[in-house]
């Protein structure tokens, strides 16, 4: 029960707490953002608001709102809101509230809500032993994570959940955070003015990030000098670049940003886009993504989307590799960039990549296929049988009509030559000295 005493420790915790903790809202009234995961008509808000929320993960980036809303929900039931930590819980923690919820229920007919931030950190025997308990009700799970929770959350618990993601703050949420944040009484009391430069440098280095842009605000503001006289004192562009002297994007190693990242960065160079490639490599750069894991990539494209077309790229590609070995970073972004954007410039061909899958496909499904005896080892007794092999190098051009393939298979069956760069003017060559040959 709160006492004088509460409200007093209360008071304090939030005259010392950051700002963004200090701005947080406790009704869906002061939520900022996310319309389509929590604004009016919505499920979560009609469950919020109706007091009926059934399990939920609560999925996006850091500083999008998941553990406002937990907070938002807490403030807003009727039933017993408890919250466990997903780094320092046990599975004894968990089945500790766990049946103190199964008491409560059949004690008072009193639900409980169970919160975890972070849930993907959980392992597999912490998540199982959520099973049962969220299945029969016993507890209603709020799981927040920023992790994509088809892969990191348990299969059975992701069933008995729904999943609602939440995106990115747009760059009119973060300005309405900030305004918020500077007038409010639980912000900077109008004690600072935001100019419109800082505003801009701020929604920029926020990137979406609603915590981030609130902490910056806040750095940006102890370093300025109050007035003498009371007035507010304004915060510029100069002192929000001399609290944050370095921008850091959100970026996951393990996560889906690293895989949303290199798909863009792959992508891009298959699509021919080398400023595209040079803004996605920068960010893993940047970020301290492992400079090998990008150049095998390199390696890898230069195969799969330049293949034939250029054979150059190939070895462009592995010196680069090579390069990254030796001289590794910052140097190796330089040998990055340059076999990067070699491959986005390149002429591109999927023949080699489209060959061999289909020819796997013909192997791992099609029948057996003897090889044509003309085609067989022979060392062996009996091979005078086998008939003649025509050796190519005996005619003029190199090259004499003969059965390669096995029986029921043609030729163009599995190569289809792109009609671009060395390979097309190969397969016109070979055309012509097929001619020549009189095939």
């Amino acid at each position: 029960m709160d006492t004088l005493f509460t409200h007093i420790e209360n008071a304090r915790r939030d005259e010392n707490a950051p700002l963004a903790a200090r701005m947080r809202p406790t009704t869906l009234e002061g939520f900022v953002g996310q319309a389509k995961a929590v604004g009016p008509g919505s499920w979560l808000r009609r469950a919020i608001e109706h007091d009926t929320l059934s399990s939920v993960i609560l999925y996006g980036p850091a500083g999008t709102g998941k553990t406002t809303l937990a907070r938002i929900i807490a403030n807003s039931t009727h039933a017993e809101f408890v919250e466990v930590s997903a780094v320092t819980g046990t599975v004894k923690d968990l089945r500790r509230e766990i049946d103190a919820a199964k008491s409560r229920l059949l004690s008072l007919g009193r639900r409980t809500i169970l919160f975890v931030d972070e849930i993907h950190r959980f392992n597999r025997g912490q998540q199982d032993a959520l099973l049962h308990a969220v299945e029969d009700r016993t507890v209603v799970l709020i799981g927040a994570t920023t992790e994509n929770p088809y892969f990191e959350v348990n299969s059975a618990l992701i069933s008995r959940s729904r999943v609602v993601e939440l995106t990115a703050l747009d760059d009119d949420s973060i300005r309405e955070l900030l305004r918020r944040a500077v007038a409010d009484e639980r912000g900077l009391a109008a004690a600072f003015e935001l100019s419109p430069e800082a505003e801009d440098e701020i929604v920029t280095l926020a990137g979406g990030d609603g915590r981030a842009a609130l902490t910056s605000l806040e750095l940006a503001s102890q370093m300025v000098d109050e007035k003498d006289d009371g007035s507010p004192a304004t915060i510029t562009r100069e002192h929000v670049l001399e609290a944050n002297p370095r921008r850091g994007l959100t970026y996951d190693k393990s996560g889906d940003m690293h895989y949303d990242i290199i798909s863009a960065f792959i992508k891009s160079m298959r699509g021919s886009d080398p400023d595209a490639m040079l803004y996605w490599l920068a960010r893993m750069l940047d970020a301290g993504e492992d400079p090998k894991f990008i150049a095998r990539r390199i390696m890898i494209c230069a195969s799969e989307d330049v293949g034939n077309a250029d054979p150059q790229a190939l070895l462009v590609a592995h010196a680069a590799f090579r390069a990254t070995e030796v001289i590794g970073m910052p140097e190796c972004r330089i040998n990055l960039a340059q076999a990067a954007t070699y491959i986005a410039l390149a002429p591109k061909s999927n023949a080699a990549e489209a060959g061999i899958d289909a020819a796997l496909e013909e192997v791992r499904r099609g029948p057996r296929r003897e090889v044509p005896n003309h085609l067989r080892d022979r060392h062996r007794p009996g091979s005078d049988e086998y008939g003649p092999y025509l050796y190519p190098h005996n005619y003029p051009t190199g090259w004499v009509e003969q059965r390669y393939l096995p029986e029921g298979l043609e030729r163009g069956c599995f190569y289809h030559p792109s009609g671009r760069g060395w390979e097309a003017w190969r397969e016109e060559a070979v055309g012509r000295e097929r001619s020549e040959a009189g095939e």
